[in-house]
């Protein structure tokens, strides 16, 4: 191979990565807003499944969990606040998993839905079962505390999935809940 054949390789290879890289530009600039308006209308859908009862769910305010955005929301019927919602992320063992959490205005965790995550098939995904989920109703925030026995108090580890569970648990919920008690005035 001569030198001229070298640079003419070179020159083709340069050219296409141009090329490709225009093209990946532009499909992303394309897509970027739609994906955005759809990530948009998800929140929204799952905002509002947390506090179906709620007329209007407003943004708070917005916080940092794991170096992540998240927000706050208050949920109105009529001009009474009857909830608030707040989003999280746990840190869990394959992934931060992203949680939604709803409380009553005395801060009582009435739901949680896990928006995200990456966890282990089989194992960390058991988070989203509705068993675990169902844990966290009537909680306060001294009971949201994961044991590893059976329990009505406190939340019961997932059998084989204990990070998983502690992420959503003590990271997320928990957190979560603190937040808003910090944020909206609440007493402990």
């Amino acid at each position: 191979m001569t030198a001229k054949d070298l640079i003419k390789i070179t020159l083709t290879l340069v050219i296409i990565y141009i090329i490709g890289g225009v093209i990946l530009t532009g499909v992303y600039a394309k897509t970027s807003p739609i994906m955005f308006m759809g990530d948009k209308k998800d929140k929204e859908a799952a905002l509002k499944k947390m506090m179906p009862e709620a007329e209007v769910i407003e943004e708070l305010g917005t916080w940092e969990s794991h170096k992540k955005k998240a927000g706050y929301y208050v949920a109105k019927k009529g001009d009474e606040e009857i909830g608030y919602v707040v989003e999280s992320y746990g840190k869990g063992y394959s992934s931060y998993i992203k949680v939604l959490t709803a409380v009553d205005k005395n801060f009582i965790v009435q739901k949680i839905e896990i928006l995200k995550h990456g966890e282990t098939p089989g194992l960390g995904d058991e988070i989203l079962k509705e068993p675990f989920k169902k844990q966290f109703k009537g909680k306060t925030l001294e009971h949201i505390k994961l044991v590893k026995v059976e329990t009505k108090e406190d939340i019961q580890a997932i059998t084989g999935a204990t990070i998983s569970s502690r992420a959503v648990t003590e990271d997320a919920v928990k957190n979560g809940v603190k937040l808003l008690m910090e944020r909206v005035g609440g007493k402990g």
